[in-house]
């Protein structure tokens, strides 16, 4: 991987799409046990290539406690593009699950992965490439872990899995709206930190 170091020896700067794509594929050859990822689409440039999907394959063959936590917030469009890790959800609901993200989350534009509790590769905006990749700072992916947490358990299944995995879409209601806008805050709040006084 060709990324920028910033003075640590886990935590690098990424600043195209190639040298994201190489931090997703190795943050997902280190996961032991979990994968958590926020996405608008599945990201075919991510999540549809051998590179991420192989790794993941190994992870759920090797371990049968593997799971897979995926929040989508434009499930349309990653089931028009024919994405292959849609695909494999579909063959392997025992290992992956795929939510969509309730529309009292959707004002968050970032997308990032999370492996186990302390790796994690993360972009502020969705649609631009640039970001940071984190190899070992459980601090950090605490605090991502606890948004995708709370969004995860608002969020409605991905409705093409629905029947096979036999959960009911969560209803929407403005106490969830008021969490949800809560915990938006919080973690923008959070990262803002984060950024300013360690990853500069």
């Amino acid at each position: 991987m060709n990324m920028r170091q910033d003075g640590t020896s886990t935590r690098s700067i990424l600043s195209t799409l190639d040298e994201y794509r190489a931090a997703v594929a190795e943050i997902t050859t280190r996961a032991k046990r979990t994968l958590s990822i926020y996405t608008p689409d599945l990201e075919p440039l991510i999540y549809d290539q051998d590179c991420f999907l192989e790794p993941v394959k190994r992870l759920v063959l090797a371990r049968s406690h593997a799971r897979l936590r995926v929040l989508i917030s434009d499930p349309a469009r990653a089931a028009r593009d024919g994405n292959r890790f849609m695909q494999m959800a579909r063959r392997l609901t025992s290992y992956i699950d795929l939510r969509n993200v309730a529309g009292e989350y959707r004002n968050n534009p970032c997308a990032f992965i999370v492996a186990d509790d302390k790796a994690i590769a993360y972009r502020q905006q969705a649609s631009r490439w640039e970001g940071i990749v984190e190899f070992d700072d459980a601090a950090v992916v605490r605090r991502y872990l606890a948004y995708f947490d709370e969004a995860w358990a608002g969020s409605q299944i991905q409705p093409e899995l629905r029947a096979t995995a036999g959960l009911a879409p969560a209803a929407p209601s403005s106490a969830l709206a008021h969490r949800a806008d809560r915990a938006v805050r919080r973690l923008s709040a959070a990262l803002t930190a984060v950024q300013d006084h360690r990853w500069t």
